[in-house]
């Protein structure tokens, strides 16, 4: 039997990066690219490489770009450390498993290092796959958890939950990480919500601009956890736009929504250092009478437009800049 898993990049409309700061924030998994992992029975466990772990180039220039985009790991990290985390897991459920051995690969064709969960988008296919190899229910609460788990507890990458809750639960989500609430039961509040909530929204995103969201959030980790007022006003603020922008989702209030994407950047300009780059993105974006704001830690922006006429003017004006710029197909598995 031939296993197939797949999981979607993830945008976050409102709120991040108060997901790692018991805040709140709303994200959703959208289609137009993917990471697949496939799984099939094997007689060793064998783990293989893809795109992202080459070690054989043309020439050094070729190795250069390489790492420009890719850095200096690729998926097979990603896969070893869950497989080995899942391993854990289930022993320390007391959850029995098989001993047939598997080969399991991956494909991800999601934009690298742009803050649009690539990496645990390989992670959370490759739980699912598992989960079926094995024959294990793994509820979404907590099927996120695990995946966080691999990247900060095993590979010691710095990360929020947003991204994997909205893997796990394949639909937009209303993320509310109550710090009470969190350390009672392990994991946030969570209520998903249909995706003809959301308005018309764009994604735009320049590969130039790769960078793990570890080198963006560690500065300001650790500003938080020293107490420095201005960061922790913004988490809080950051939290409160999220609950307004709940409101203004449930009523189609497509104005108020607009303000509050724009402001949710604004904060992040006043609290964290951002590329010139990055900041031209937005302010042609911004130019061309939409609103935008990052999808994650930079890279990639989300925004809302009115009509059509309005998107060809911002993608024309993003293009002219060298960014790509689409309009996300929603992903929404809602259950019957």
């Amino acid at each position: 039997m031939i296993i197939k898993e797949t999981s979607y990049p993830r945008a976050a409309l409102i709120g991040n990066p108060s997901d790692g700061f018991y805040g709140k924030t709303i994200a959703f998994l959208f289609s137009d690219f993917s990471a697949e992992v496939v799984l099939y029975e094997s007689p060793e466990l064998e783990i293989m490489p893809a795109e992202y772990d080459s070690a054989v180039f043309r020439s050094l220039d070729e190795l250069t770009h390489d790492v420009s985009l890719y850095g200096y790991y690729g998926g097979l990290r990603l896969l070893k450390a869950a497989v080995k985390r899942f391993h854990d897991h289930c022993t320390g459920e007391g959850i029995s498993l098989h001993n047939r051995n598997f080969t399991i690969r991956y494909w991800s064709d999601i934009p690298y290092r742009l803050g649009l969960a690539g990496s645990s988008a390989i992670i959370t296919a490759c739980m699912k796959a598992l989960m079926r190899f094995y024959e294990v229910t793994i509820t979404p609460d907590v099927l996120a958890n695990l995946v966080l788990s691999v990247e900060k507890d095993e590979l010691k990458i710095s990360a929020g939950l947003q991204d994997r809750v909205a893997q796990a639960f394949e639909c937009p989500v209303f993320m509310d990480f109550n710090r009470e609430h969190m350390e009672k039961y392990g994991h946030g509040l969570y209520h998903t919500f249909p995706s003809e909530w959301l308005p018309p929204l764009f994604i735009a995103y320049d590969t130039d601009l790769s960078e793990g969201s570890e080198v963006v959030h560690n500065d300001f980790s650790e500003r938080y956890h020293f107490g420095d007022e201005q960061v922790r006003y913004a988490v809080e603020e950051w939290a409160e736009l999220t609950g307004q922008a709940r409101e203004a989702l449930e009523k189609r209030d497509v104005e108020t929504l607009n303000r509050l994407v724009d402001r949710n950047f604004d904060i992040r300009r006043s609290v964290m250092n951002i590329s010139s780059r990055n900041k031209e993105m937005v302010e042609t974006a911004r130019s061309a009478g939409v609103s935008a704001k990052f999808t994650g830690s930079g890279g990639a922006i989300i925004g809302i437009y009115s009509d059509d006429l309005v998107f060809e003017s911002l993608r024309i004006r993003l293009n002219a800049m060298g960014v790509e710029v689409i309009k996300p197909t929603i992903v929404c598995n809602l259950p019957q």
